[in-house]
């Protein structure tokens, strides 16, 4: 079966054995990057690997040169089958960072009677603090959240409180877009701009995804512009078409149809922070080996 995003999120099926490897260790934190930029690369790319041989493909990362990375798998309370703190403990050992992860808010994480969210949302925003944090991202809506103008306007509040609960703990919330915030309207608004006048630019992040939306037409550059200010985390993904009405995949920075290098320099000037590589398709090249080419493709920019 496929791996797809929201399959990985959800299940992290993988069998990795590394409970009690590492004893626990005091919390810590790190505060939000303030001026200059940091460059992450977001571990979906190199998914399966990390299902393999989560170690030694953090290890390989770490002796490219990377320095920063985002996760996309917590599930029943760990990070790729660790503890927040044995995570901690590897990231650490291996000189890694991780300002930012992924994980999936969904309607089960809102408590409808009690009005708040549950207890398994909250360990994660505490995890994610422990692991120091910046931001919690949320890579999906379900269609079931945006059915109707009132079920989105619904789960904007609910975005706004969870600005409010990751605020308390120095972080920040966020919401990583795909394509079709950008091709479905609800009272003949895009979701995509329902979600940016329905949130508090204090309290939730959007992170832009430069390849995403362009699946569904919509050009990173237009919306930087738009709403200046709204993006200190976004995802640098370039797109190459595919075979001829195949539509397009992500490639290796700097060899698709973006203007990627532009791109990233506007989110730069205009106050991006985080910088996120990803790239999900390989045409034909092991991932690790195109992470590497990416890093030094980021790195020739002066990044």
């Amino acid at each position: 079966m496929k791996t797809t995003r929201r399959n990985f999120l959800k299940t992290g099926t993988l069998a990795l054995g590394v409970a009690a490897l590492f004893p626990e260790l005091a919390c810590s934190k790190t505060k939000r990057v303030k001026g200059g930029t940091t460059m992450a690369l977001q571990l979906y790319g190199v998914r399966e690997d990390m299902g393999r041989d989560p170690l030694g493909t953090l290890t390989k990362l770490a002796e490219m040169g990377y320095t920063h990375v985002e996760h996309a798998n917590y599930v029943d309370h760990k990070f790729y089958g660790w503890t927040a703190a044995e995570f901690k403990k590897v990231l650490d050992n291996l000189g890694l960072k991780m300002p930012s992860g992924h994980t999936v808010l969904g309607k089960n994480h809102w408590d409808e009677t009690l009005q708040d969210f549950t207890d398994d949302w909250k360990k994660l925003v505490e995890d994610a603090a422990y692991m120091g944090q910046q931001y919690v991202i949320s890579p999906w809506l379900d269609q079931s959240m945006r059915n109707t103008y009132d079920d989105l306007m619904k789960y904007m509040v609910i975005f706004n409180k969870c600005g409010e609960l990751c605020k308390k703990s120095g972080m920040r919330f966020g919401y990583h877009n795909h394509d079709f915030e950008f091709s479905q309207k609800l009272n003949d608004e895009l979701v995509f701009d329902l979600i940016m006048k329905n949130t508090d630019k204090d309290k939730v992040v959007l992170q832009l995804d430069t390849g995403n939306m362009y699946m569904a037409g919509a050009l990173a550059k237009d919306l930087l512009s738009k709403y200046p200010g709204r993006y200190d985390n976004i995802h640098i993904k370039d797109m190459i078409q595919k075979a001829a009405g195949q539509g397009f995949e992500s490639t290796i920075l700097g060899k698709g149809v973006l203007p990627i290098k532009e791109i990233t320099d506007m989110a730069r000037d205009s106050g991006t922070t985080l910088f996120v590589i990803e790239q999900e398709s390989y045409q034909g090249m092991a991932p690790l080996d195109c992470m590497k080419e990416n890093l030094a493709v980021v790195k020739s920019w002066g990044y």
